[in-house]
């Protein structure tokens, strides 16, 4: 009976150490492996910019941009700005038969890179626009440097969300079974989790919908000033700078547009790399300054007051009606308006962006209603 039970007992024994040995791990190996994580991602956490860099390398976000040696003090503060609210669990920890290799199943804490990454390129978009409106119709790659700027800005003005996600990260011996020396091995798919995904939203030329990207162009339009929004749709007729009576004009048309200009989308249609965004626009009643000035303009050249003033005259009252008309109208319209977009391949892009913005809000004021034939060569002796 003794000889069953320490049969019994020896078997147990055995049968304990071969589950050892096949789980590969016991509790000192696995406290060295738990060391190597920490000893690194703790340096994540405490704000290291060289083991920031370690992992995720200044070109690893953009790899596409334009090549910027000189880095500002604001490029080198955007890892750490991101990491901030950093933090991990490690779960298990699984070691394999070979002692060579191992695992670590974790869960990290990161911002949200979604939120970040449509942030990040809703103001890249914004700022090409503004580009053109400013006439910086250079073309030249955006700078890494550039990038990284945008980047800061969002992260050191507003406050996004913490979000947890599971990550596998796999290490290896770099020691011996006696002396083990465990590092984590980087991958690409580590580099990407770190930073909660932010490499792969910011590569997807789908991350904003082709509604949203309208939206962007839409909100850009209400921030430009009478020049910008000269330059940028083109409609030099109507908003002319160039003198005085006009700049009046131009000036009057883009307040009507600042106070009255309001939009919502009904419906977006996405065929292959192409898409159709239908809207209602809301606007100033292009129309009903037309017709006001029209009749305002006959009933003063069917006067006395029109023979004598000559051309000179005539020309700046028929400036000056329009401006009134313009200023004093009160009649706003909603129609549909369909914009199209194309993809890339990088994001969405409004196809014949300037001319389908200027027709859907200028209406029938897209070119000036006062005749460049009234305009005098001369000044008029008379």
């Amino acid at each position: 009976m003794k000889t069953v039970k320490y049969l019994l007992t020896f078997l147990l024994v055995v049968l304990a150490s071969a589950a050892l040995v096949l789980s590969g791990s016991s509790q000192p190996e696995k406290k060295l492996v738990e060391k190597a994580i920490t000893n690194d991602l703790d340096l994540l956490k405490n704000l290291d910019s060289e083991t920031t860099l370690d992992y995720i390398s200044y070109r690893e976000l953009f790899p596409d941009a334009a090549d910027n040696t000189e880095l500002s003090n604001e490029v080198t503060e955007v890892f750490s700005l991101f990491f901030r609210n950093f933090d991990y669990e490690i779960r298990s920890i699984t070691i394999n038969q070979d002692h060579n290799t191992a695992s670590a199943d974790l869960k990290l804490t990161t911002l949200d890179a979604d939120t970040l990454a449509r942030d990040f390129m809703a103001a890249q978009l914004k700022n090409e626009i503004m580009d053109a409106a400013q006439q910086n119709t250079e073309e030249k790659p955006v700078s890494l440097e550039q990038r990284y700027l945008t980047l800061h800005s969002l992260l050191k003005n507003n406050t996004y969300r913490a979000v947890q996600e599971d990550s596998t990260i796999t290490l290896i011996n770099k020691g011996s079974s006696q002396s083990p020396n465990w590092q984590i091995t980087h991958t690409d798919t580590l580099e990407n989790e770190l930073v909660g995904g932010l490499i792969t939203y910011l590569s997807d030329p789908d991350l904003l919908s082709p509604e949203s990207t309208l939206d962007i162009y839409l909100k850009a339009l209400q921030e430009m000033d009478v020049e910008e929004m000269s330059n940028y749709l083109g409609l030099e007729s109507i908003l002319n700078t160039s003198d005085s009576a006009k700049n009046a004009i131009a000036s009057a048309l883009v307040q009507q547009f600042h106070q009255n200009f309001n939009y919502q989308v009904t419906d977006t249609a996405i065929n292959g790399y192409r898409a159709k965004v239908d809207t209602e626009l809301t606007t100033f009643d292009s129309d009903s300054i037309l017709s006001h000035y029209e009749d305002e303009l006959n009933t003063y050249l069917a006067s006395a007051d029109a023979v004598i003033d000559g051309v000179q005259k005539r020309y700046n009252r028929s400036h000056q009606l329009l401006l009134d008309s313009i200023e004093n109208n009160q009649a706003t319209t909603t129609v549909k308006a369909s914009f199209h977009l194309v993809n890339d391949g990088v994001s969405w892009k409004l196809e014949n962006g300037s001319a389908e913005l200027g027709n859907a809000i200028f209406g029938t004021l897209t070119t000036s209603p006062v005749s460049e034939d009234q305009e005098p060569e001369t000044d008029d002796p008379s």
